[in-house]
């Protein structure tokens, strides 16, 4: 079993050990790159000197903000790393960030008091941009409208900068917050890799410039793993923001473009085609221009090609696990949901079989014959104690146990029958015995002394089998309640597609945006359903807006069983359906402790359980105070730990009686009443054990449940009645405890008057009738409580909907 679990609980951890040993280059890279941020510092020193339109320069400041936010130990690394590079550019380029950094460092101690820093940074940013280049700028004479216009541009693009980066920032960290990239978030990854080439605008590889050949290798890398949507959209942004940095560059956004799509389109080619859709590309765009051009932009699209075709598979199939779309990251999410619900699951199943296989060893299933070979066992060690002290010394023993062997045998058993049986042998065995016997009246005695420790033991035995069948009952009940928790942890989605398709078009024409709907099951009553919506601010619309859609193209009443919420706008959320109930329970309860004190030995508790059960449950314990107030508690702490796992009623108050009965060195005893209503179909369970009647009153009609047994904790095998009944919508049910029951004074048959008092109570709200018979209790002793008092009061209504259903075709509807 050991192994099992070491095979299924670190089976990733040790894959991981195996990769870092094969690839002990992978583990340094990453650790040198990622965790200790040097990428980060090579990032930092190109958007240093990274400048657009000649004179704008909003990348740095709008990096090293988002590094503060995202990662703020490492923002010294990345203002060094911003201010080399900016060193590199021109001086006055490195006077306008240090400036722009120290403003900008000034706005966050002013405004950090206000601890919205997601709101805050991106007006710090521009702030802090714009007003350097006003005094750059008035140094020079007045301000012309064409430098106000490039401010104005530069503090804009610096705000809207810091929202991209912040997004991009996180996936650049050693603990990568999520596996799958939105579109928006793959589009600012874009943005910021096209603001780093900017940085190299002015390096040169034997007249290659080397922003376009890096420019034209990330064209290529995501046009064979996104396809060509994907490299269409690099192509687009990369080149637009070289173009603003350099103008020339401008017709490079059309080569990059197409190059991208064609590569994308070409990409079942493998590596070659992709190659290949850049070089159409390169040709058709630059065909026009001069040989120079030409002969230039076809090196750079041969370098970024051999670059593409020398990098790694693994690399490929790394960045595609990220990416929407792709078959390495529908796999790799298929391959994880499904290793986590195979090892979850198998690791339950081998937590069931336990408890089965110790539920087994715990069950006593003797056939007829091995309780007959018992008996006989039995009756023979009893003759053996008997013979021992009479018939050893006996000189008649040789004819009695060697000739008349079968004769001497028969007639000592039916002297132990009787005699087990609580009887006096009958005249003719009796006296046949004593003729048979010479010292009949000595064995006699002899054998009632022995009867004695017989059946002493006898009923010792029976008490242990007792216990085994009840802890095999326990077990088997935990067994049943884990397979089944295996078994739903294994389900897989079943296809509904007449129902997904209405559910699609029912959301799309409500304006819902709708990631992914799974349809597990559609049977009545027992509907499962889980979606990822986008919302940009979430106002309930789960509730509101999908349940009432689905309970209408579903025919039946859907309900949100659970949701989590996206805290970014327009980020993916988890909602879960299910079937709603049929009926709900309304509650109300009411007390008193004995003299009016404030602890009552009596103790209430209602519960939802799963599959739509619902209960209630009054425990009292024995006397009153403290003490009994521990002993209620404790009797229903339990009941709700063990019923709300699965495990059936009966099974749960004898488990429970059984742990109070254990306690042999601090007895504890009390009542209990239970009441368990089914949801669905609105059927209840009462369980007493030793508790006070129930009532259910229909209109002018009063029903009485009552059953009778010891106290819990006082026997090893407790007795449990079980009643069932059938509720309808509108129907009360009211519990009370023996304080109750046996309270009013004066009244000599305290049924008729319970029923009476109900009857009379014109109120139907269950907290009202329990305040009121609890008064009226009170009451007839002139305000004197002489034992503690508990009314439990439900309530059964059919269930309706909070919000009407919205009919997936409203036009039609209206019609």
């Amino acid at each position: 079993m050991m192994q099992s679990v070491e095979s299924a609980g670190y089976v990733g951890w040790k894959e991981n050990i195996q990769k870092k040993k094969q690839h002990p280059w992978k583990t340094k890279a990453k650790v040198l790159f990622i965790d200790r941020g040097l990428l980060l510092v090579m990032i930092g020193f190109l958007l240093g000197r990274a400048v657009i339109l000649s004179a704008v320069s909003p990348f740095a400041l709008a990096f090293l903000a988002s590094v503060w936010l995202m990662q703020r130990k490492k923002t010294l690394h990345a203002l060094l790393a911003v201010s080399l590079g900016a060193v590199t550019y021109t001086f006055e380029h490195t006077g306008f960030i240090m400036l722009s950094v120290l403003v900008f460092l000034i706005l966050l101690a002013v405004f950090m008091q206000l601890k919205r820093e997601k709101v805050i940074l991106p007006f710090a940013v521009g702030f802090a941009t714009m007003l350097p280049r006003i005094f750059f700028y008035s140094l020079n004479g007045p301000i012309t409208s064409y430098e106000w216009l490039l401010i104005v541009v530069e503090s804009v693009l610096g705000a809207v900068l810091v929202l991209i980066f912040m997004q991009s920032i996180p996936l650049l960290s050693p603990k990568r917050y999520k596996p799958t990239l939105r579109n928006e978030e793959i589009v600012c990854m874009i943005i910021l890799i096209a603001s780093i080439l900017t940085g190299t605008i002015g390096w040169f590889i034997y007249g290659a410039a080397v922003e376009q050949i890096f420019a034209r290798y990330f064209v290529l890398v995501f046009a064979f793993v996104g396809g060509a949507a994907i490299g269409s959209t690099v192509g687009v942004v990369v080149g637009l923001i070289l173009s603003l940095a350099n103008v020339a560059n401008l017709f490079q956004m059309s080569l990059l473009a197409f190059s991208g799509l064609l590569g994308g389109l070409l990409k079942e080619g493998r590596k070659f085609g992709v190659a290949a859709g850049l070089l159409v590309g390169t040709l058709l765009i630059v065909i026009y221009g001069e040989s120079f051009t030409l002969v230039n932009s076809l090196t750079e699209s041969f370098i970024a090609i051999f670059l593409f075709f020398i990098t790694p598979a693994s690399w490929f199939s790394s960045i595609s696990r990220y990416i929407p779309g792709t078959e390495e990251h529908a796999r790799e999410q298929q391959q994880y949901s499904q290793k986590v619900r195979d090892v979850t699951a198998n690791r339950v199943k081998q937590f069931s079989g336990v408890f089965d296989a110790l539920a087994r060893s715990f069950a006593v299933a003797e056939s007829d014959s091995s309780s007959h070979a018992a008996k006989k066992r039995d009756t023979d060690q009893f003759l053996s104690q008997v013979t021992e002290r009479t018939c050893q010394s006996c000189f008649m023993k040789e004819r009695c146990w060697q000739k008349d062997f079968d004769k001497t045998y028969q007639l000592m058993e039916g002297m132990k029958e009787a005699y087990a049986s609580n009887q006096e042998p009958s005249l003719k065995i009796r006296k046949e015995f004593e003729n048979h016997c010479v010292k009949s009246k000595s064995t006699l005695e002899v054998m009632k002394e022995e009867m004695t420790y017989y059946m002493a033991n006898h009923h010792l035995r029976r008490q242990v089998q007792e216990s085994k069948r009840i802890v095999a009952d326990q077990l088997f009940g935990v067994s049943e309640v884990m397979d089944d928790f295996a078994n739903e942890i294994l389900k897989e989605r079943e296809h509904h597609e007449k129902q997904e398709m209405q559910i699609i078009e029912a959301l799309k024409g409500l304006g819902i945006e709708l990631e992914k709907l799974d349809i597990y099951q559609l049977n009545k009553g027992n509907v499962d359903i889980e979606m990822m919506v986008s919302f940009y601010d979430y106002h309930g619309e789960g509730e509101k807006l999908i349940a009432p859609v689905l309970t209408d193209i579903l025919g039946e009443m859907i309900v949100v069983k659970e949701e989590e919420i996206s805290p970014f706008p327009n980020g993916y959320s988890y909602l879960s359906f299910g079937s709603a109930k049929e009926y709900v329970v309304e509650t109300g309860a009411a007390n008193a402790a004995k003299g009016g004190g404030f602890i009552s030995g009596d103790s209430f508790k209602t519960m939802e359980l799963g599959e739509g059960k619902y209960a209630m449950a009054i425990s009292d314990g024995m006397g009153n105070g403290r003490r009994a107030q521990e002993e209620s508690e404790e009797t229903l702490r339990l009941l709700q730990q063990i019923l709300q796992i699965g495990i059936p009623e009966k099974v749960a108050i004898k488990s429970i009686n059984s742990i109070l009965a254990l306690r042999t060195t601090d007895e504890m005893f009390a009542t209990l009443d239970l009441a368990v209503i089914d949801l669905n179909h609105a059927m209840v369970k009462f369980l007493k054990v030793s508790a006070a009647p129930s009532f259910v009153k229909r209109g002018d009609e009063i029903v009485k449940i009552e059953a009778g047994n010891l106290p819990m904790g006082i026997l090893h095998d407790v007795d449990i009645d079980i009643v069932s009944d059938q509720l309808i919508s509108g129907d009360l049910l009211i519990m009370i405890s023996d304080g109750v029951f046996d309270g009013p004074r004066h009244v000599e048959n305290t049924d008729l008057w319970l029923k009476r008092t109900l009857k009379e109570m014109k109120t139907e709200d269950p907290q009202e009738i329990a305040d009121l018979l609890l008064e009226e209790v009170i009451r007839t002793k002139s305000g004197e409580i002489d034992d503690d008092m508990t009314v439990l009061v439900a309530k059964i209504n059919k269930n309706q909907p909070k919000w009407a259903s919205v009919p997936i075709y409203p036009n039609k509807a209206l019609g």
